[in-house]
């Protein structure tokens, strides 16, 4: 736990006693940083919001708003602290896990049960970070209707995307595929590194870009590298020009 930052940590005990030992043991502990005690489950929510901790080492049985009540309405907060029940009654294990509890200790808590239970929740943190730099926010593949079938279609295939009435047409080589989406709606989903939007009704993929061509007349136009040619709009003229470092 050395090499970690402390996690920020919220105690939440109806008794005082219970509380003041845990604090001696946190405060032995490495890599816990205790920021703040509750002793009901209404004031935790408070502090949680306020405070914003990492984790809470939360009893069970307390009246008015359990600890368990306290788990649930935590389960879609955005910044959702892990929690170690800590409890002097075993019966509560099996639920406590299944409000996704890292760890579930009984009182009295020893100081190695309770290094454990942090590195738990550690390794938690750790893999989730590491999930959220893997994760894209942009859409990596799409699943279309043809004929009797739904197809996988990988985002990095298509080649350009053009709109027909409420349906845009994905083109994939010599095959395209029409999907009920706006357009408006695809473009906010597709990386803007891949893709650009030309026109009000076309977006293209910048790698199938083989150059810009104007006609002599104020029009411009994306020629694509199978030949194909699409109108480039007013509004996306300067953008489009980027690309060729105009």
């Amino acid at each position: 736990m050395a090499d970690t930052k402390p996690l920020r940590t919220l105690l939440v005990d109806d008794e005082p006693l219970a509380i003041e030992r845990m604090q001696i043991l946190c405060a032995r502990t490495e890599g816990l940083d205790l920021i703040g005690t509750a002793q009901d489950g209404e004031s935790a929510l408070r502090l949680v919001e306020a405070l914003q901790p990492e984790l809470l080492l939360l009893d069970i049985a307390m009246p008015g708003m359990d600890g368990m009540e306290v788990a649930r309405a935590l389960e879609h907060a955005t910044l959702k602290p892990a929690i170690i029940f800590v409890t002097a009654f075993d019966q509560f294990a099996v639920e406590a896990f299944d409000v996704a509890a890292v760890d579930y200790l009984l009182k009295p808590v020893a100081q190695e049960r309770l290094e454990k239970a942090l590195t738990r929740v550690t390794e938690q943190i750790r893999e989730k970070a590491e999930e959220a730099e893997e994760s894209t926010p942009w859409t990596e593949e799409f699943w279309v209707p043809h004929r009797s079938e739904v197809i996988r279609v990988a985002a990095e295939d298509i080649d350009r995307i053009e709109a027909e009435r409420d349906y845009m047409r994905l083109h994939i080589g010599e095959r395209s595929y029409l999907l009920h989406q706006t357009i408006s709606n695809l473009e906010d989903r597709l990386d803007p590194a891949r893709f650009i939007r030309v026109h009000r009704s076309a977006i293209l993929n910048r790698e199938r870009i083989a150059k810009l061509r104007h006609d002599g007349q104020g029009g411009w136009y994306a020629e694509m590298a199978d030949a194909s040619e699409v109108r480039i709009g007013r509004t996306y003229l300067k953008k489009v020009k980027q690309i060729a470092g105009k």
